[in-house]
């Protein structure tokens, strides 16, 4: 288990106990809520959303369904939400071959076909997962009507517990991360053909010449095929930034490391996906960490935002502090002109002890501007991901203007009530 001071991430929904307060105002004329969630139709959407070219948008909740459900009581689902604003389930999980508790969000092909993961579910009989199956990758189209397990992992030495986005090239080959597993049980790096041959392209080691272990987020490639990730731990570091190239070798980028009280400077516990830009540059996010608020809302720090240039340099772009938001999640995304976009889970001024969360834009002179703070009513509360944009390809940059597509886990209404189970939102920018 990775040494952050997260708990299961499925109970997050159930967190938040304050009362609901309404939006306001000046707030409301740039968020859109496009649905609250109910429960059966999902619970704490923790994946970054997808939208087609014709503005539908794509995602997964990592919890409920349909109550009838074999394998597990609400395993979680794979929705869409239409331009009209209709949310319709397309597959709800049942803890089986298909898998439970999808907490990554979707890759579209060209086709229009979804490609997922499901961090337990698969082969449930198998003690090695604690008889909860070590998870497995899934395809579905858009219409819902056609579902297959492409892959059922075994823990090793494949891996266990994928939990984030998965990448797919022009030869229709998928890579992504498994949390755990593989040769020693800290995760691995792996790559599925169309055929659904699975290769553990690199097994972690977190051993001291800091490699990295616990890769919570996916990967992202390059033109020539190598891919870029983080790691949660790393022998006593804060997380690892990594390269890992087409022979299957790995290059740390930069190793987080910890002070004494344990939480570095530059950040500490990177668990969202990176960005990267023309140039090369890599952008991504630490939990907590940095120099904000060492004694307020965040004693250990409240997250940075952080680039790693070409040659390995990494620079702070900026360190949050409580009121503009606490604890980034999620990864960021990036406009034409260099902005930065990206959510965190708590902070900001809603009415909850720690904040309700914040959408925010920084910009390349590293000024930090607030887009939306969470109220925690009927809004939602603790914004888990990243967010979308309108773009027609992933590998190109947001417009500079447009519209934010994202979600929040849950909301701040005990017992019940409108936003607890998560909502889905637009902001325009």
């Amino acid at each position: 288990m990775t040494k952050t001071r997260h708990g299961t991430l499925a109970m997050l929904a159930a967190s938040f106990m304050t009362a609901a307060v309404a939006t306001p105002v000046a707030q409301a004329q740039n968020f859109k809520l496009l649905h609250q969630f109910a429960g059966t139709d999902g619970i704490a959407p923790q994946g970054t959303l997808v939208r087609d070219s014709a503005g539908n948008l794509y995602g997964t909740a990592s919890q409920g369904g349909s109550s009838n459900q074999v394998g597990c009581f609400t395993c979680g689902v794979v929705f869409k939400l239409d331009t009209a604003g209709t949310l319709t389930v397309l597959h709800y999980f049942t803890g089986g071959a298909d898998g439970s508790f999808p907490m990554a969000g979707l890759t579209e092909d060209a086709k229009g076909n979804l490609y997922g993961t499901a961090s337990y579910g698969g082969n449930d009989s198998d003690i090695t997962c604690n008889y909860r199956g070590c998870g497995v990758v899934f395809k579905l189209n858009t219409a819902g009507t056609t579902f297959k397990t492409l892959y059922t992992f075994q823990g090793s030495p494949d891996g266990q517990g994928p939990q984030g986005v998965l990448v797919r090239d022009a030869k229709g080959n998928l890579y992504g991360t498994t949390a755990y597993g593989g040769t020693i049980g800290v995760g691995t790096v792996f790559e599925l053909s169309p055929a659904g041959n699975e290769t553990a392209e690199y097994s972690f080691t977190d051993g001291p010449a800091m490699y990295g272990g616990s890769p919570l987020s996916g990967v992202i490639r390059d033109s020539a095929g190598n891919l870029y990730g983080t790691t949660a731990s790393g022998d006593g570091s804060g997380g690892v930034v990594y390269k890992l190239d087409t022979s299957g070798n790995e290059t740390p980028l930069f190793f987080f490391p910890l002070n004494p009280s344990e939480y570095g400077v530059d950040g500490a516990f990177p668990l969202a996906p990176l960005t990267r830009d023309a140039a090369g540059n890599l952008y991504g996010t630490t939990t907590v960490g940095g120099t904000g608020d060492a004694v307020g809302n965040c004693p250990v720090g409240c997250g940075v935002v952080f680039k790693v240039d070409t040659a390995g340099n990494t620079t702070v772009l900026h360190n949050f502090a409580g009121p503009e938001g606490n604890e980034p999640v999620g990864g960021v995304i990036q406009d034409a002109a260099g902005n930065l976009y990206g959510t965190t889970t708590n902070g900001g001024t809603g009415q909850f002890i720690n904040g309700c969360g914040v959408v925010f834009k920084l910009t390349p002179a590293g000024k930090l501007k607030v887009l939306y703070n969470f109220t925690g009513g009927t809004d939602g509360a603790g914004p888990w991901a990243g967010l979308a944009c309108d773009r027609a390809n992933l590998d190109k940059p947001c417009p500079t203007s447009g519209y934010l597509y994202g979600s929040t886990t849950g909301a701040s209404v005990p017992y019940g009530g409108a936003g607890l189970y998560g909502t889905l939102f637009s902001i325009k920018y």
